[in-house]
């Protein structure tokens, strides 16, 4: 949130070289050709992701296996950031840290599609039009886990989001999403604070429910080592 927050200031007070050498601190694109509404889409689709994997998802490995589910969890996401992206040098070892971080992140990416609609009236937003962008949409993405949630977003957002974009000199075209939703929008800069809001009403409803979900956890596994252990201690036997 706060480079986001950073990289809006720069965008309202018209600087856009500034915002745009904050902006590589977020996203991985390149940001030499992006114009004013480029960086906002950019920042956008990259706090949407981050969402996911950074907030949500370490919450929710946190609350099935406390401290060591976030630290194996935050590790994948390392790895993968590190190499996952393709090269002719880390290509095998890519391919694996993508896939791992894949399915650690498939169930988490899912709970913030459903947070992510619970939340959207904190910014105008409608509920229905974020499920209904992420089931049309979101399965086109290149990603199955960014795909459903940047989707969300964009319905909760009432914006467009994806198209072309430049990765180390590479072009992509990335699937539209949102398009289709009855007055869908391109992203403007004011949308920036209001995916920083939303991502924070997101993170907020998934801290309380990963905290009420680490004592279910912590109670199942008591009542299991109560059940194992018999009850408790055994009375003693009389003295014959």
């Amino acid at each position: 949130g706060a480079v986001a927050a950073r990289i809006a200031a720069h965008l309202d007070a018209g600087d856009l070289d500034g915002a745009r050498a904050a902006l590589p601190a977020l996203v991985g694109r390149d940001p030499a050709e992006l114009d004013a509404e480029g960086v906002a889409r950019a920042v956008v689709e990259s706090v949407a992701e981050n969402t996911s994997d950074a907030v949500v998802g370490a919450l929710f490995w946190g609350a099935v296996a406390g401290p060591a589910g976030v630290a194996g969890f935050r590790a994948a996401n390392t790895l993968d950031a590190m190499w996952g992206h393709r090269s002719p040098r880390y290509a095998r070892y890519g391919w694996a840290a993508a896939r791992l971080d894949d399915v650690l992140v498939w169930l988490p990416a899912r709970l913030t599609v459903a947070l992510t609609a619970a939340c959207a009236p904190v910014v105008g937003g409608s509920p229905v039009a974020a499920l209904r962008v992420a089931g049309a949409d979101g399965g086109a993405h290149p990603s199955p886990n960014a795909g459903p949630v940047e989707s969300a977003f964009a319905g909760a957002l009432g914006v467009v989001l994806g198209g072309s974009l430049s990765y180390g000199g590479r072009q992509e075209d990335r699937p539209v999403l949102g398009a289709r939703e009855p007055g869908a929008r391109p992203v403007v800069l004011a949308d920036v604070d209001r995916v920083v809001r939303l991502s924070r009403a997101v993170g907020v409803v998934a801290a309380v429910a990963s905290a009420l979900g680490r004592v279910a956890v912590r109670r199942r596994r008591s009542a299991r080592s109560h059940s194992s252990t018999g009850g408790g201690a055994q009375p003693e036997r009389p003295a014959r």
